[in-house]
């Protein structure tokens, strides 16, 4: 059993993992803005505030804290908040487990498949691709600098570059369950995702079996944006219009945050297979029909 301490525990992930460890017999306590429950403690990132209680006997650090990339239109002040609400939460955590000296025994961080950046090509992108140059991957490069600098105090640190979380409730599938299902864009740009519980299991592997690293937490099987429309269209049972929505009409609705939604690439799910992760949702129909719609 270990003692550990989550932030962004309220939000679409941190719920359900939380919910997974403490089945596991683990004990979680979360980082929270507003505390209310017993194992919730106080932090104010902006006044580099953590009640110090939250640190007693803990043994690793779950961070998934972090404003919602596609919640608002990218404004400069939007695009602060999206990299300091990430970077800024893992500074201060790591200040005080300097000052108080905490034995972690791993430091486990979200990032995103942002990192590669928003670009599609026919080449599967493997944890050792460049990074990308556009403002996805400055979030997610400064994002997992942040965390790589708890290996300073020799601490390992596992991070995993997510992609589009599939959950029953809430999320991007939310989004997606439209009356008539259509693709975006030109609809040739790749989806990379993976299912909730999927996710879940390799933050609990992390902590339980010592997966230290960076590895791409996307499932093994590619679709494009018009085969997961079909898929989604046919699981769902409506309609599906193969003529995709306009990039144009996108742009105009999102803005600059639109490229999430028109670019996308191959990524791979080797690594993390290779260290002895199995998925049990390696298809995309089998991660929809576990859903109850």
């Amino acid at each position: 059993m270990a003692k550990i301490l989550i932030t962004g525990g309220t939000g679409l992930v941190g719920t359900k993992l939380t919910k997974l460890l403490i089945e596991k017999n683990h004990d979680v306590v979360i980082l929270s803005r507003n505390p209310s429950q017993k194992n919730e403690f106080k932090w104010d990132i902006a006044n580099n505030f953590i009640d110090e209680k939250a640190f007693e006997n803990i043994d690793f650090i779950i961070h998934l804290a972090g404003e919602g990339i596609a919640d608002e239109r990218w404004s400069n002040e939007r695009k602060k908040e999206l990299i300091d609400s990430r970077v800024q939460s893992a500074n201060l955590l790591f200040e005080n487990i300097k000052k108080l000296k905490i034995p972690l025994k791993g430091f486990i961080s979200a990032s995103g498949i942002g990192y590669y950046g928003a670009v599609t090509s026919e080449k599967i992108l493997d944890e050792t691709s460049k990074p990308g140059n556009d403002f996805l991957a400055e979030i997610c490069k400064k994002w997992e600098a942040a965390a790589l600098q708890f290996e300073k105090e020799k601490i390992p640190v596992t991070i995993l570059r997510t992609g589009v979380v599939l959950s029953s409730n809430g999320g991007a599938l939310e989004k997606m369950k439209t009356p008539v299902v259509t693709p975006l864009g030109s609809g040739k740009q790749y989806l990379p995702w993976i299912h909730m519980d999927d996710l879940c299991e390799m933050y609990l592997k992390a902590v339980e079996n010592n997966l230290h690293g960076i590895f791409n937490a996307v499932a093994p099987e590619f679709h494009s944006s018009f085969s997961f429309s079909k898929t989604l269209a046919n699981s769902i049972q409506k309609p599906f219009v193969g003529i995709p929505v306009p990039s144009f009409l996108l742009k105009i609705m999102f803005g600059e945050m639109a490229i999430i939604l028109l670019e996308g690439s191959k990524i791979s799910a080797k690594k993390i297979e290779k260290n002895g992760f199995s998925f049990r949702f390696k298809t995309l129909e089998k991660a929809l029909d576990s859903f109850k719609f």
